[in-house]
C-alpha cells in the first residue's frame, strides 16, 4: 500500500500539484502526503517518521453522481435538527455534496478554498469564493469528505464566524480524527475511524 501511494503521489507531484492539493486527492493528511513526497525523493529526514494515518478512497462514490447524491441525502439527514441557510462546501473534495444538500434543504451555497489549496500557505485561515452566497448573519453547515488532522475544519469555522456567519455543524463523509467538536461545532460523521490499541 505504501508504495501505491508513494507512486500516486509522485505522479501527482509532476502534475504540479501542492502537498495540500496532493494530500486532498489522496484523503491523507499533509503530514503522510509530506512522508511520502520525501519517500519518492528518496530523502529521510530523521526526526520524520511515518505518520500514522488512514488512505481513504472513495472514488466508487465519486465517480457515480447517483452515488454522491445518495451520500448527499444521508449527510443531510444528519443536519436536519439545525436551521441552516446556507452550505459551506470545502474544496475540492466536499463541494459535491455540499451542492446537492443545499439543493435538498432549499438553501444557498458557499466554497471554501483552504489554505492546503493556495500558493501562499502563510495566509491566515483560507478563504470564502466570491462567486457564491454571502454567509453573513446566515447560520451555515460546513461540509467535507474527511477529516483527517482537523485543521482544515478549524479553519472554515474561523472564517465562517469572521465573515459574520454561525456554524451550526460540520458534516462530513468520513471522519478520521474521531473528534465529536471543533471550535464549539458538533462534528456529525457518516463514518468514523477510530484506531484500536
Amino acid at each position: 500500500m505504501n508504495s501505491q501511494l508513494i507512486e500516486k503521489a509522485t505522479e501527482l507531484r509532476n502534475k504540479g500539484l501542492t502537498t495540500g492539493e496532493i494530500a486532498d486527492e489522496l484523503n491523507i493528511s499533509k503530514d503522510t502526503t509530506q512522508w511520502l513526497i520525501m519517500q519518492m525523493t528518496s530523502v529521510k529526514a530523521k526526526s520524520k517518521s511515518k505518520p500514522d494515518d488512514f488512505a481513504i478512497n472513495w472514488k466508487t462514490i465519486g465517480a457515480s453522481s447517483a452515488r454522491i447524491k445518495f451520500i448527499s441525502e444521508a449527510l443531510v439527514d444528519l443536519t436536519l435538527e439545525y436551521d441552516v441557510d446556507a452550505i459551506v462546501g470545502i474544496s475540492v473534495s466536499g463541494i459535491p455534496f455540499a451542492t446537492i444538500m443545499a439543493d435538498i434543504l432549499g438553501s444557498e451555497l458557499s466554497v471554501f478554498h483552504p489554505i492546503k489549496h493556495m500558493k501562499n500557505e502563510s495566509a491566515e485561515n483560507g478563504t470564502l469564493s466570491n462567486n457564491f452566497t454571502n454567509i453573513k448573519n446566515k447560520n451555515v453547515v460546513i461540509v467535507d469528505d474527511v477529516i483527517t488532522s482537523g485543521r482544515t475544519i478549524s479553519d472554515a469555522i474561523e472564517t465562517c464566524k469572521n465573515h459574520g456567519a454561525n456554524p451550526v455543524s460540520v458534516t462530513v463523509l468520513v471522519d478520521k480524527k474521531g473528534i465529536k467538536e471543533v471550535n464549539d461545532v458538533p462534528i456529525q460523521s457518516l463514518i468514523k475511524i477510530n484506531k484500536v490499541g
